[in-house]
């Protein structure tokens, strides 16, 4: 697994901070944000792409695929995954991107008007379409599998896992290196956010803008990031001798027909695609044992994802540990399903919850337990991660320890 997070990157620095609750959160420096209404996001800091990248190749990267690039090799370590002539045709890829190269679109656009259609770079296309990520990552691999790309808005990266297991069980694949990377803390994009009223404004205290399911909370923090995982087909992995982490056990899918933009307010959509992924792992709801929420801290989000965790849990649902990685890292758009889904497999492995931090002033129509502020020791199973976009996306991800 390779995280590239706000609050850390590699895989011990990043399980490290999110047990101790530490916040990515602080003033936006890849911009001058002085004359946004929010001038705070959750950035990657100290990120020296040139440390997992040719640096001449780096020249031909938006932002998001050296962080994709750099989460991979980072991946690729931990599982002592090596590419060989007798594996490389059934090694693929699926990293998913909500946006894709923003930071490219705004420098070419402002070339564009400022020097002419001339100067515009050769590169642009390349660097800026969301399914560089993989492909560059094929290329510097010298993988020949399957290769694609899965963008749905902030369900990216979970919906990139699920599928990515369903290849190999289909057995299209051996190995496929899964997850998402975004790089959208760019001024048009930002501005957009901000003009939506979808992103805290708590501009004075950035550590505690991000507070999914607290009563005062008012919008989500942007953040940046990338999070690949390895999945292997089980007898492959075996036969490696691979350290196995957990199992993929299952993945459901689901629209909600509402809304461009705002979730369901009922969280029928999130329910349906809760249900989908249990009935695919043959799994009921008193089996997990921890969800983690894709909890953004906006107002109807997180009312909404409640609401459809009691429909699919019952009364389980007061029983089962929820905890938001956001809180931490800020909403990674379409990387946040795969780092949350590599939480998911820490606290299968370490036998500890991450807490959602600055939960303060409950909120009655936020009534679960959602491990406020410390981290909690538990024996865990099974974990259900859920991610949903905007356009109405939503995926759901189960895993389990691995017994075999």
């Amino acid at each position: 697994m390779g995280p590239v997070t706000p609050v850390g990157i590699g895989l011990n620095d990043y399980w490290s901070a999110l047990k101790k609750g530490v916040s990515g959160a602080g003033p936006i420096t890849l911009f001058d944000a002085s004359e946004y209404t929010t001038r705070i996001a959750a950035e990657v800091k100290d990120f020296d792409p040139s440390a997992y990248v040719d640096p001449k190749e780096l020249r031909r990267m938006d932002r998001f695929v050296q962080l994709a690039a750099a989460a991979t090799k980072l991946a690729v370590e931990d599982a002592g995954l090596e590419v060989t002539d007798a594996n490389r045709n059934r090694i693929g890829i699926c990293i998913g991107s909500g946006i894709g190269g923003s930071g490219t679109w705004e420098s070419q656009h402002k070339v564009l008007f400022e020097r002419g259609p001339s100067r515009v770079s050769p590169m642009f296309i390349p660097m800026l379409i969301a399914n560089m990520a993989s492909g560059h990552i094929s290329v510097l691999m010298g993988v020949r599998g399957p290769n694609l790309a899965i963008v749905t808005a902030c369900a990216s990266g979970a919906h990139s896992i699920g599928e990515a297991a369903r290849m190999i069980g289909r057995g299209e694949a051996d190995v496929m290196l899964a997850g998402g990377s975004e790089a959208s803390i760019v001024p048009l994009a930002t501005a957009g956010f901000c003009n939506m009223q979808a992103i805290s404004r708590r501009n004075d205290d950035p550590t505690h803008a991000s507070r999914p399911f607290d009563k005062e909370r008012d919008g989500f923090l942007i953040g940046e990031g990338a999070g690949v995982l390895v999945l292997e087909e089980m007898e492959y992995a075996k036969k490696r001798g691979a350290r196995i982490y957990a199992e993929v056990a299952g993945f459901g899918m689901s629209a909600d027909a509402y809304s461009m933009f705002a979730p369901e307010p009922e969280g029928m959509g999130g329910a349906l695609c809760m249900s989908a992924a249990l009935l695919d792992a043959e799994m009921s709801p008193e089996e997990v044992g921890y969800i983690n929420a894709h909890g953004t801290s906006t107002p109807v989000g997180d009312t909404g994802e409640t609401l459809a965790i009691k429909k699919v849990f019952g009364e389980q649902a007061y029983n089962v540990p929820v905890s938001s990685t956001k809180s931490m890292t800020g909403h990674l758009l379409g990387a946040a399903g795969a780092v949350e889904a590599i939480a998911c497999v820490m606290t299968i492995v370490d036998g500890v919850i991450h807490p959602t931090i600055n939960y303060e002033f409950p909120d009655p129509e936020c009534d679960l337990d959602y491990v406020p502020n410390d981290a909690r020791e538990a024996k865990v199973d099974v974990t259900l991660s859920n991610s949903f976009g905007f356009g109405g996306h939503n995926a759901t991800v189960i895993l389990k320890r691995f017994a075999g």
